[in-house]
């Protein structure tokens, strides 16, 4: 017959619970981080620049049906100003970075034969073609070079135009025309390249995010759980002991279990949804209840003046705390056990000491490697909670035999509290 909760669930509804956080856990992390309203995507850029090119191509092609009339000289200025518009997106595409670096200075040659030789038939209606030089010229050399070249093919297309007899104020345009067409298609260019890696950098912030949850999860679970499970096992094994002669501290001892398995449901569900504060002082007070319950002879050393501690440095460590008394329950032959908490100038220090170390204190350095062995992440998870808040974490067994466990970090953001005398 199952121990049933106070709403009169059976105690079997802990894994099923805990299943349902792990199946919300996965959906959050499974399910692609949204852009931003406002974001720019790739694809749009990309739009944006492939629209702006063509709408070039088909500029030309019409200033040619009016300069030069008939059928032919448009198609192909047309099929010519396609050439260049299909070398233009290699110089200007992100994902043609590959190509550029191994093809870029053939390509450039050939856009600017693109560039020059269709003057001869078209006069100085193609000198608009310039201008995707020009910006290919920014794109492609390097920056001392980029602009030298880009300064001589602005100012080489209305040379050709002046050499064509054009008047000044048409020359005046070809060069203003030159440069800002350049400076727009490598603005653009750029424009796009930005996205791009904007968006891989998103990418990699979530993916970063999930790796991150993922590893909270996991160490919350052992830290919360490790603890809950472990005071599980000590209270049955005494509640086991004191049936056959004291049938009423073993029901005492069976509540708290089932008390202890409510909490361990709350923190699974608390896991799963978000970051569980924890509280020193409460942590110093269960250890000292629980370990006083399987006889362990228990000090706790408090500082006298009361600090107001800052909610993570708390909840840090608490979760110290916690770790360390599941391990001296799992590691250790415990009779004895010091927590002390004590502040000295801006650091706070605590200092968790337990004997009953199976390995002799003339082995210290081996048994600190196989109480870190056999503690799992435990250890490597509180040193990078505690560094994350400026601190260090010490372990390991003493000359004494004893294993002490020392946390200490800095008060700020917390706040000193001084009791008036």
């Amino acid at each position: 017959m199952g121990v049933q909760s106070g709403e009169g669930q059976p105690s079997a509804s802990l894994p099923h619970a805990a299943r349902r956080a792990l199946g919300r856990l996965r959906a959050a992390v499974r399910r692609p981080p949204r852009d931003a309203p406002g974001t720019p995507v790739p694809r749009f850029a990309l739009f944006i620049l492939c629209f702006v090119l063509i709408a070039f191509m088909v500029q030309v092609s019409v200033n040619l049906s009016v300069a030069r009339p008939g059928h032919t000289t448009p198609v192909i200025g047309m099929v010519c100003f396609a050439v260049i518009d299909v070398i233009q997106l290699t110089h200007s595409l992100p994902q043609m970075a590959a190509f550029r670096r191994r093809y870029g200075g053939w390509t450039l040659g050939a856009q600017a034969l693109l560039t020059y030789l269709p003057i001869i038939l078209f006069g100085d209606v193609w000198g608009a073609a310039g201008g995707f030089l020009a910006g290919s010229a920014l794109l492609l050399l390097p920056t001392a070079w980029a602009w030298v070249a880009f300064t001589l093919v602005t100012l080489s297309i209305p040379a050709i135009a002046v050499a064509n007899h054009s008047d000044f104020q048409n020359t005046v345009y070809v060069v203003i025309s030159t440069a800002l067409s350049g400076l727009v298609v490598y603005g653009l260019s750029r424009l796009a390249g930005l996205v791009v890696e904007l968006h891989r950098a998103r990418e990699k912030l979530a993916q970063m995010a999930v790796a991150q949850e993922r590893l909270r999860f996991a160490r919350d679970l052992h830290d919360l759980l490790g603890y809950s499970l472990s005071a599980i096992t000590l209270k049955s094994e005494v509640a086991i002991r004191l049936v056959p002669k004291h049938r009423g501290r073993a029901v005492d001892e069976l509540t708290s279990i089932l008390e202890i398995s409510r909490q361990a449901l709350s923190d699974v569900r608390a896991v799963a949804s978000s970051y569980r504060d924890m509280s020193l002082s409460g942590e110093v007070a269960a250890a000292e209840a629980m370990l006083r319950a399987a006889d362990i002879d228990v000090e706790v050393r408090v500082s006298r003046t009361p600090l107001a501690l800052d909610g993570q440095l708390d909840t840090v460590l608490a979760t110290v705390l916690r770790e360390a008394v599941t391990n001296m329950l799992r590691h250790s032959k415990v009779q004895h056990c010091l927590i002390d908490t004590v502040q000295e100038g801006s650091l706070v220090r605590l200092t968790i000491v337990n004997d009953g170390v199976t390995d002799e204190p003339e082995t210290a350095v081996s048994a600190t490697r196989k109480f870190n062995e056999r503690s799992g992440s435990g250890l490597a998870n509180l040193d990078g909670r505690v560094t994350a808040i400026g601190g260090r974490l010490t372990a390991g067994v003493q000359p004494d035999g004893r294993f002490q466990v020392v946390a200490e970090a800095p008060l700020e953001p917390a706040v000193h509290l001084r009791v008036a005398s």
